[in-house]
């Protein structure tokens, strides 16, 4: 249950019954938290940056994001204001899943650059404030790896195939699957190999799962969370976190019973026992890389990708465990205040029990970016919406960019971390009209080209509002950008009254000034309002209703557009006010 408490000083006097505003009475977390370098707590409370390295700046020209590009553009992100940067994965892959098939985890890709400029990166990263966390892949391979290869020459019985899941096939002549087992990405999670086994892949063919059962397994990762870990990296984001363990004992259990596959499925079965989904036994693996990183000053932090319900959440990010767990219950939340304060509430409950802090992200690298998605009608098939080239139905762009302000400014006054996809900070909507002729995420073609994918979020970034690539690079971007880029650039930006990039700025600003505590108040407000108190008494309002609202007593420190003169709060708009 959450605690109750009564609001004191100055808060008492801004928030009266005569006001319509009545005083706060709900307590949301207790934690102190200092965000200064020294202290170990620091991603308690921080903004880290996502960039997804092929994407954010080419230093070489080749139309590929690098690390190089990542060093030169750093102060972009020292003068945004963000914490520290994540990485998705730069590691030697053929990019049959985006980086995330990894052939070798303790290298870089070529095409990216080297282990020196990795190095490099990390010293400018220290150098200007910002720590540095890394994706680390565990679930599966890339089919390049040295252990697959090894595993298809091996034959079967082998050792070598031990450390993935090879199966013999059902049927008269081992014809079929050896199980129903479904992958994310489309069909079965099964592939044959020429000597008649299947191997299991949850994601793409290219993307053979391990079997977390081999002591080797176990022992490489050690040794890859030492090995970056010694390179000056201060924490992980490990992909895929809930899916590790596998119930492999013979004879394979379908899953057909059931029902849907994914986090439907896990609310259908005894929590922790699903065949591959959140099993029970995963927790052991990070108890054990939890000793790890505490063998580190400061320790290393660790952030878990678990598609789980919000009750299982909470085990990974336990202390003896990594610490946090991404929430992707908010980034799914309808644009409606009842639905934004109950998993707002519930978020931050379930970050208590376990002795965390809350986790807010709005967009990453697998979803329509949210200053498109805030502006589709409630229940839109988004994959319908990206197949019919963002046209059915019409999105109106300002909209979405203005729910998309007052859902940043949201989510940055709440206690915990906020993850920033790379762009969000520029407002740039979803790349939606990509032709089909240029896709590269391999769900297009698993499915049958009935899913579009998710190219459409990961297009270049536009740092000059002209050239050949916005900014990118010389030589072009991997995927096409848009001609509307240009007017979202850095450059057209930067400096710019009202801006997105500039509400970032400043709300970033402010947010280190403000922020001393993991404290939030509810208090009383209009229909479709959402408000709260944080520490020391600053609060956030958010009119997520379609009507104006009378604007609270306080001096506006912040609001996500200018505001009227009649002492309003219009729709789609949040304010931060002081005491």
């Amino acid at each position: 249950m959450i605690p109750s408490g009564r609001c004191e000083g100055s808060l008492s006097r801004h928030y009266g019954q005569a006001s319509g505003w009545s005083l706060p009475v709900r307590k949301e977390g207790t934690r102190v938290v200092d965000l200064s370098s020294r202290n170990p707590d620091w991603w308690r409370q921080a903004v880290i940056y996502q960039v997804y390295p092929r994407s954010f700046a080419d230093a070489d020209g080749d139309g590929l994001g690098d690390l190089k590009g990542i060093t030169e553009r750093l102060s972009h992100l020292g003068a945004l204001g963000v914490d520290a940067l994540w990485l998705s994965p730069f590691y030697p892959s053929e990019l049959a899943d985006g980086g995330y098939d990894v052939a070798d985890y303790r290298d870089v890709d070529p095409r990216l650059g080297t282990l020196d400029d990795f190095d490099a990166m990390t010293a400018e990263a220290h150098r200007l404030g910002l720590k540095v966390i890394v994706d680390i892949v565990p679930n599966h391979t890339s089919h390049l790896h040295p252990w697959f290869r090894e595993a298809l020459l091996s034959g079967p019985g082998s050792a070598a195939r031990e450390r993935y899941v090879f199966r013999p096939g059902r049927g008269a002549h081992g014809e079929l699957p050896p199980s129903d087992w479904q992958s994310v990405f489309g069909g079965s999670a099964w592939r044959r190999v020429p000597d008649g086994e299947w191997y299991l892949h949850l994601f793409a063919p290219e993307q053979p799962d391990l079997n977390w059962e081999h002591e080797e397994v176990r022992a490489d990762f050690r040794t890859t969370l030492r090995f970056w870990s010694d390179r000056g990296v201060d924490g992980f984001r490990v992909d895929v976190a809930h899916a590790l363990v596998k119930d492999l004992a013979e004879p394979l259990r379908d899953v057909a019973e059931f029902g849907p596959t994914g986090e439907e499925a896990l609310e259908r079965v005894a929590p922790g026992t699903h065949p591959y989904w959140d099993r029970d036994e995963v927790h052991e693996i990070y108890r054990d890389w939890r000793k790890i990183f505490d063998t580190y000053s400061p320790p290393r932090t660790a952030v878990a990708e678990a598609w789980v319900p919000d009750a299982r959440r909470a085990l990974y990010a336990r202390p003896d465990e990594l610490g946090q767990a991404f929430n992707f219950e908010y980034l799914q939340t309808p644009w409606d205040a009842e639905a934004l304060r109950e998993v707002i509430t519930g978020s931050l409950a379930t970050a208590r029990a376990a002795g965390a802090s809350a986790t807010w992200v709005l967009s990453n690298h697998d979803v329509v970016r949210h200053a498109s998605r805030l502006a589709l009608p409630p229940g839109t098939d988004e994959n319908a919406w990206l197949l019919s080239g963002g046209r059915a139905p019409g999105v109106d762009v300002s909209h979405g960019l203005r729910r998309a302000r007052a859902a940043t400014l949201l989510m940055l006054a709440l206690p915990g971390s906020s993850y920033v996809y790379q762009g969000e900070e520029l407002g740039l909507p979803e790349a939606a009209d990509l032709p089909v002729t240029v896709l590269q995420d391999p769900i297009w073609e698993q499915t049958g080209h009935t899913r579009k994918g998710r190219d459409g979020c990961r297009v270049p970034l536009p740092w000059t509002a002209d050239g050949p690539s916005y900014g990118f690079g010389s030589g072009g971007s991997w995927l096409p950008q848009p001609e509307w880029f240009g007017s979202y650039a850095v450059a057209a930006q930067a400096g710019a009254a009202g801006s997105t990039l500039e509400l970032y700025r400043t709300a970033l600003r402010l947010r280190r000034k403000l922020l001393d505590g993991e404290t939030l108040t509810w208090g009383e407000a209009p229909a479709g309002v959402l408000h709260f108190a944080r520490t020391e008494g600053w609060r956030c309002v958010t009119n997520v209703s379609d009507a104006p609202v009378p604007l609270p007593p306080g001096e506006v420190l912040l609001a996500s557009v200018p505001l009227p003169h009649d002492g309003t709060l219009p729709p789609d708009t949040t304010v931060w006010l002081g005491a």
